[in-house]
């Protein structure tokens, strides 16, 4: 069972492990899109971000609506949205550290007397 958790824990993460699709959960966090909308606020290619929202849906990440002749994407689970955000919270805890630290490495050498 622990096995299958991890394996499910990392397949989520793979999904996530590319900036187009963060970027599309960023932009359905605010509420469900159409693909033509995704495709314009990403300024990319039709057949990218198809691709991309292919693997957030094979992974169940994203569920898709049709309407007449559109499909709407939303975030299955609000949940990921927060996942992103303690992610982004952790990001700038270590970038703040890092620039502690370049702050420390500038400061001229103090000699001994």
């Amino acid at each position: 069972m622990q096995d299958q958790l991890r394996r499910f824990k990392a397949d989520i993460f793979q999904a996530l492990a590319h900036p187009t699709r963060i970027a599309i959960l960023e932009l359905l966090g605010a509420g469900s899109l159409s693909a033509g909308a995704l495709i314009e606020k990403l300024g990319m290619e039709q057949a990218t971000v198809s691709q991309h929202l292919g693997v957030l849906r094979g992974r169940q990440i994203v569920s898709a609506r049709k309407a007449g002749n559109q499909v709407f994407y939303s975030v299955r689970d609000p949940i990921i949205i927060d996942v992103l955000g303690l992610m982004r919270t952790y990001f700038h805890t270590h970038l703040t550290e890092a620039m502690g630290m370049l702050d420390q490495m500038e400061k001229p050498l103090e000699t001994v007397r």
